[in-house]
């Protein structure tokens, strides 16, 4: 299943035992990919950061599983500053932070290695050599096994994958934004701090290099394409999106399908792998359904035409 599980409400609004059984669906389907960060969900109030990690560990020392689970996390946007629910304090992506963010998510996780580490956002005050460096030193104690930029510019993706190269670091091969069926205005930046949109430059950068691969978050865009008490992002405000929508909704009647499952299933069509967040076991059955529906070329080129 070329599906990632989001868990940031796992072990707060989503309780422990909601967690387990949501977590357990998802791997008897076929599920294997989690996606937690070291700050999942800070912004609560009397939330720390550490809740999400916590509750996949406690989770993984239950079912004695890991070997069997990609465990993907993030450093970089942890707060320094307790209380803080903003951005302001973000820990960012110095070498000794990297050292101690890895550290803190093994810890919680309860295992010796991450599948995937991200930087979170960009951390411009500090040297890319420096955080490469860091992640380089991580890979090469077994610590970390694969590495990822989230919310990152194309240009800064490219300078970072072209510096670990010419000093034999382990490279970044994974690219979390962003992204959904709906197209953004040109220039539109979503109201959510620390959020990157997927652009046609990044689409045609990964076109362009077949090692990386692109996780996308927010793709069914907080229950807006079904739901009608979640309005679309203001972003998506202009006449190419009732285009859009009008299209989603007629393939997915023809196919018996969700509006979701029809925006999932043309994400993965493309080779993106689609972050989804539930919170209730319908939404996951509902996800879980989307991993067997094909889009044929003719349902695709309806999909694609509308702008």
């Amino acid at each position: 299943m070329n599906i990632a599980l989001g868990t940031i409400p796992f072990g707060t609004t989503v309780g422990l035992q909601d967690t387990f059984a949501i977590l357990d669906r998802f791997h008897e389907a076929g599920g294997t990919m989690l996606d937690t960060a070291n700050n999942y969900p800070f912004w609560v109030e009397g939330r720390t950061g550490d809740e999400s990690e916590q509750a996949i560990g406690a989770w993984l020392a239950a079912r004695g599983n890991r070997d069997q689970i990609f465990i993907s996390t993030k450093a970089g946007a942890r707060p320094t500053v307790p209380g803080d629910t903003t951005l302001d304090s973000a820990e960012g992506l110095s070498a000794p932070v990297m050292a101690r963010a890895a550290e803190g998510s093994l810890r919680r996780l309860g295992t010796d290695y991450i599948d995937l580490y991200w930087s979170h956002i960009e951390d411009r005050s500090v040297p890319l050599e420096e955080t490469l460096g860091a992640f380089n030193e991580l890979a090469t104690q077994g610590k970390v096994r694969s590495l990822g930029a989230s919310n990152i510019a194309t240009w800064r993706l490219e300078r970072a994958r072209n510096i670990s190269a010419a000093r034999g670091w382990m490279p970044y091969t994974y690219l979390q934004l962003r992204h959904t069926y709906l197209r953004p205005r040109p220039q539109a930046k979503p109201a959510e701090a620390g959020h990157t949109l997927v652009s046609d430059e990044t689409l045609d950068y990964l076109a362009a290099e077949p090692d990386m691969t692109l996780w996308a978050y927010n793709t069914l865009m907080f229950g807006a394409y079904t739901r009608p008490d979640r309005p679309i992002s203001e972003i998506y405000d202009h006449p190419g999106t009732t285009r859009r929508l009008a299209v989603l909704h007629e393939v997915a009647k023809e196919l018996g399908a969700t509006p979701n499952q029809v925006v999932l299933a043309w994400l993965m069509g493309d080779g993106i792998v689609p972050i989804v967040g539930v919170s209730t076991m319908a939404q996951l059955e509902e996800a879980i359904g989307a991993a067997d529906l094909k889009l044929d070329q003719d349902l695709r080129a309806r999909l694609d035409a509308p702008c």
